[in-house]
């Protein structure tokens, strides 16, 4: 037999019922209770985003610290010299920065179109049952660690430029007007197209993570909407799904770049590590990040030492200019869409 617990009688109910009702609520108490929690918040929130920062500009003015000395012996002339001579104690940052801008260029002239077009295929145009795996490849891609791109550019690309791909480029573009004098050099392998290729495969995972991301956030009906008027799948990605998200896609394109711009190890391997200007991409050339993993702990003197994190100063500063136009693209962007 089934036992059962006796019921509760109604009148007991509506007793604690009335005293629960007749129990007097502090709403001053309450309300002071909640406001110090909202500020709490507020200030904790306030806290971590200054931390940033503060810790942000600790860091630039630590290296301009550091740099003092090569930009007091050089002046401007550190930023306009291509002179690297450790023995005379010359030094200037030209080639290092012209090296910088040049490779990432590179890397997110190939990484772009690749991206978007990694991106496209998994949001409008892959079979579901593809989707889900060639998205965690990519994502596994991004985790790869920066020295082993390297070595693998070392070992086995370098090798194919230099038998196949720069002899092709000086035969065929290499006599070119204008654009010969970029393509035409010696089969060494190692350069800076080169080391902006390797970049590009290293920026790509995150460009296109960030590009499906966004594409996915685009509402179905927009989609559906396009294709029953008649549009192909590359007019509504042309124009439907890009106009939608171009905002996050020039953020995730900029943030790919700032990979770019500070990347070492990879670059390191491949780039060749020369301190000379020239306009070929073929001609091995040299990046701050490079610059300073190579030859910081052969600093033997105070301006050697100080010249490296001048160096490392104007990286942030580049990084800083690329993120600030970045920034103000998208506000421009915003202010568009608001009008």
């Amino acid at each position: 037999m089934n036992s059962a617990s006796p019921a509760t009688p109604i009148g007991s109910t509506a007793s604690t019922a009335r005293q629960i009702r007749q129990q007097p609520v502090d709403l001053a108490a309450v309300g002071r209770r909640d406001a110090l929690i909202d500020r709490l918040f507020k200030g904790l929130f306030a806290a971590a985003g200054w931390l940033v920062l503060i810790v942000l500009v600790a860091v630039a003015l630590s290296m301009l610290w550091g740099g003092r000395e090569a930009f007091a012996t050089f002046g401007w002339h550190f930023l306009i010299s291509a002179d690297w001579d450790a023995v005379q104690h010359k030094f200037g940052a030209l080639v290092p920065i012209y090296g910088t801008l040049v490779t990432a260029l590179i890397a997110m002239l190939i990484a772009v179109p690749v991206s978007f077009g990694i991106a496209l295929f998994l949001t409008e145009v892959a079979p579901n049952w593809m989707r889900g795996p060639v998205a965690a490849a990519i994502e596994l891609l991004a985790g790869i660690p920066s020295i082993i791109y390297g070595m693998w550019g070392l070992f086995v690309f370098v090798p194919f430029m230099a038998a196949n791909v720069i002899p092709f480029l000086n035969a065929h573009l290499g006599q070119w007007p204008l654009l010969g004098p970029l393509f035409r050099g010696p089969p060494l392998g190692i350069g800076m197209l080169t080391a902006g290729i390797v970049l590009a495969i290293m920026v790509i995972p995150f460009v296109s993570s960030v590009m499906r991301d966004v594409f996915l956030t685009v509402p179905s009906r927009l989609k559906e909407s396009a294709y029953a008027l008649g549009s192909t799948t590359w007019e509504v990605a042309w124009d439907v799904v890009l106009p939608y998200t171009r905002t996050a896609v020039i953020g995730g394109v900029f943030l790919g770049l700032g990979r770019a711009l500070g990347e070492t190890m990879a670059v390191t391997f491949v780039l060749g590590n020369a301190h000379q200007l020239t306009a070929s991409l073929l001609m091995p050339g040299n990046s701050i990040a490079a610059t300073l993993a190579n030859e910081f702990t052969e600093a033997d003197s105070e301006i050697y030492r100080s010249s490296l994190i001048a160096l490392g100063f104007l990286l942030f500063v580049v990084t800083f200019i690329v993120l600030a136009i970045a920034k103000w693209m998208l506000m421009r962007l915003a202010r568009k869409e608001g009008n």
